[in-house]
């Protein structure tokens, strides 16, 4: 697999108060990384800098090798190979769902609107929506809304698909739906970065677990290792914070990344 992002040492601030400092990883084609970590951590933050809505004050960030960080001319090309869904939906109220879903492809994309409709439509029976092409944001459940968002996203063929707490607004019986979206897109090989406090969505999902604290990576592992036997004490009581109880299995093999870039 090939790397296709790469953050080096990114750091930012807020008013002098730091919420990122010297974060870095590598995300390879196909490969799906959750952030997870304590709330104020940085980790929705660090999604808005990957997609161009924050500007970091130092490091950089490379898409395919290419620089990305500071760039303002362009930025919405950027934005284009790397989509975002926040918890919030996003959709414009006024517009019905397909009118929503068509929008992007056709202005941003250039499609014709018999294609951008004919893709609109697949996605949403894929996501078990077909019938909501029609209707207007305001009538769907919080986990409807959400699978819109996620096929508005994926219908603007993004390189990667950036998640941020997309299940947080949302009643517990509906999130369900939303991550089963979610993993089927990782069945299809979709390349993510998923910011989530669903941890065992979490532990099926990725590939790679990154735990944020202090605006810092403290852990970094698959989550076999992450999960059921983490290596820093800072992650085994944020897992108990949440009942997770690791589950006992045979130990994989010792393949793990885990590195603090930030001194306990």
């Amino acid at each position: 697999m090939s790397t296709i992002l790469q953050v080096r040492q990114i750091r930012k601030a807020f008013e002098h108060n730091p919420v990122l400092r010297d974060v870095s990883l590598e995300l390879d084609e196909g490969q799906v990384l959750v952030v997870v970590g304590p709330s104020g951590c940085g980790k929705s933050t660090l999604l808005r800098c990957i997609n161009g809505l924050e500007q970091i004050d130092g490091g950089e960030i490379l898409l395919r090798g290419e620089v990305i960080s500071g760039r303002r001319k362009n930025l919405h090309l950027v934005r284009q190979k790397i989509g975002m869904v926040f918890q919030s939906y996003d959709l414009f109220p006024h517009m019905r769902v397909m009118d929503n879903l068509m929008l992007g492809p056709v202005k941003a994309l250039g499609k014709p609107k018999e294609q951008a409709r004919e893709e609109a439509l697949r996605m949403l029976a894929r996501v078990g929506l077909a019938d909501k092409a029609g209707v207007y944001p305001r009538t769907l459940s919080g986990g409807q809304r959400q699978r819109v968002a996620l096929v508005r996203a994926m219908l603007m063929q993004p390189e990667i698909l950036l998640l941020d707490e997309i299940t947080a607004a949302l009643d517990p019986e509906m999130v369900s739906e939303v991550l089963n979206v979610v993993l089927d897109l990782a069945r299809d090989g979709m390349t993510m970065v998923i910011v989530t406090h669903e941890m065992r969505f979490a532990e099926a999902v990725a590939d790679q677990v990154v735990f944020l604290e202090d605006g810092c990576v403290v852990e970094r592992n698959p989550p076999e290792i992450f999960f059921h036997r983490p290596e820093t004490d800072r992650a085994k009581h944020f897992l108990q914070s949440f009942d997770y109880a690791p589950r006992k299995r045979a130990a994989p093999p010792d393949t793990n990344t885990g590195e603090i870039q930030c001194a306990p």
